[in-house]
């Protein structure tokens, strides 16, 4: 190996990238730089080292110029400071954030900038302050909520979607949390238990030990995915070739050990969308969480049940978030360079999520303030917020009467991008929530013709007089919209209410696969 000064350890590697690039880099993003293959790996004397000058390509083509490429794009009016760059996934999804997937939520960070005390050269006043209530009347996952507990607020959310309404409840609740983690470790036991009845983990061991001797010999880490990167082999022949190889061993494995896959019907998406074995323990643990005594704990866990299961779907790790086809053999996987396989067990999900949800739960439980929360289930536009509040929780409701509600924080839902019950139907299947898909507002499945944007406009207008009723006279309200359409001047118009400032962000990390440059206007409102 020529000159090693130019070469880096993984730690020498993140202590240069963390000065280079103006944040923390640790040894462990550095590692996934060479598992990915976006980085050769050398060794020297055993240990793992990396040259600096690629390095420094890989993050100079990854944001040296980025912002000045997507002003270019996307207008020079582009506010760099809110794509919030600096932070790391494990920041941006930092404690109950990460509770459950969701598509289309925004990150803690943007919420708090608005919410918090601190001006800067964009944000030149101070909106909300600690004791104030903040109204999101798209909750969503609940993430509006969550800050405001962080930032010594009250909030209250309100959604049409009752699997929603349980994600941000579940977000804010507080807990037993002794008793959480006994309960989910007496179901995981009884899990195991049920298992090991059946032939399902020694098959799935046997495939996983031919799988991975079969990637080693036709998928070497990390040099397989750097030759990828590089076009030097064409993945997509190269994989379904070898995925074609790898299948007469897979049939043979489902034939010795009798491995049903499909299930008898595929009515439901539940029916659809999972292998029969992991139907089974799915059905076997819910009636399990039935059991549970404390409701708190109970809706805990049945978050942690609808996470596993989101994990647990029949399709490849590519398309985890845009189902197409259920998969149910091997096949080449484009995300990891390798030949992988389908789920035959939630086990090992369970067990990850439920550990990781009770660290989370304490992360929390030291972080948010002593403030109420509370996520609605109902139709924002006709919803009488303190009314329904009385119901959840009435000491929050006479404060709210008495004080009024200082703002909105909210991302209500873009024209035609995305359908909001069906992006958690195998919920919606088993826990027999009511669906309102005929009341969300711009779904998917509506499209963005005319008559959508029409439908759009009204009810986005609809939503914002309904909660002007509740609002204090000198009121804000922030709300977070791709406006390509050019509809939220007539929004407001018709909610009798006037945009007085705008601000243009990047969106840097979005789902799966689209790279694009985008942004999202964050548009500021007052009574007119």
């Amino acid at each position: 190996m020529p000159n090693t000064n130019q070469y880096f350890t993984l730690q020498q590697a993140s202590l240069w990238a963390t000065e280079y690039m103006g944040k923390n880099v640790t040894s462990s993003n550095i590692s996934y730089l060479v598992q990915y293959g976006k980085v050769k790996k050398f060794e020297n004397n055993g240990i793992t080292q990396i040259a600096k000058e690629e390095l420094k390509a890989y993050y100079d083509a990854l944001g040296g110029n980025r912002a000045s490429q997507w002003k270019e794009k996307l207008g020079n009016d582009l506010n760099w400071s809110l794509s919030f760059e600096q932070y790391k996934e494990a920041e941006t999804t930092k404690h109950v954030h990460r509770l459950h997937p969701y598509k289309g939520k925004f990150i803690p960070q943007l919420v708090e900038y608005f919410l918090d005390a601190h001006t800067d050269t964009f944000k030149k006043e101070v909106f909300f302050k600690a004791g104030d209530i903040v109204l999101d009347p798209f909750s969503g996952s609940g993430t509006t909520m969550v800050q405001a507990s962080e930032l010594g607020m009250h909030a209250i959310g309100v959604d049409v979607s009752a699997f929603n309404a349980l994600i941000g409840n579940a977000k804010v609740g507080h807990y037993d949390l002794v008793d959480a983690y006994n309960e989910t470790h007496r179901i995981t036991q009884a899990l195991k238990e049920f298992l090991a009845k059946k032939h399902i983990l020694a098959f799935d061991a046997e495939l996983t030990e031919a799988l991975n001797n079969f990637n080693k010999e036709y998928f070497p880490v990390p040099d397989y995915k750097y030759r990828l990167q590089r076009k030097e082999v064409d993945g997509k022949v190269y994989g379904a070739e070898k995925e074609q190889l790898f299948l007469p061993i897979y049939q043979s494995l489902i034939e010795k050990y009798h491995i049903q896959l499909k299930q008898a019907k595929a009515d439901t998406f539940l029916d659809k969308w999972y292998i029969q074995h992991v139907r089974e323990e799915i059905d076997f643990v819910f009636n399990l969480i039935k059991q549970i005594a404390n409701p708190a704990t109970k809706r805990i866990i049945t978050l942690i049940l609808s996470r596993t299961i989101r994990s647990c779907r029949a399709t490849t790790h590519a398309d985890l978030a845009t189902l197409i086809e259920p998969v149910t053999t091997t096949y080449y996987c484009a995300k990891h360079g390798k030949v992988c396989k389908p789920l035959f067990s939630i086990l090992k999900w369970w067990e990850t999520y439920t550990k990781d949800t009770i660290k989370r739960l304490q992360q929390f439980k030291e972080l948010r303030t002593n403030t109420y929360q509370k996520c609605l289930q109902g139709d924002s536009r006709t919803i009488d917020i303190f009314e329904a509040l009385e119901h959840k929780n009435p000491e929050f409701a006479a404060l709210a009467r008495k004080q009024k509600i200082k703002g909105i924080f909210s991302s209500p839902p873009y024209v035609g991008l995305i359908d909001y019950h069906e992006q958690h139907a195998y919920a919606y299947d088993l826990f027999g929530f009511e669906r309102n898909d005929d009341k969300e507002i711009g779904p998917l499945y509506k499209g963005q013709g005319q008559e959508a944007k029409r439908m759009y406009v009204a009810g986005i207008a609809e939503v914002l007089a309904n909660s002007k009723r509740f609002l204090a006279d000198d009121y804000d309200v922030f709300l977070v919209a791709n406006d390509k359409y050019g509809l939220y001047p007539e929004i407001a118009e018709r909610a009798g209410m006037r945009i007085v400032n705008q601000y243009k962000r990047p969106v840097l990390n979005r789902t799966e696969k689209d790279k694009n440059a985008y942004a999202e206007i964050i548009f500021h409102l007052k009574e007119k």
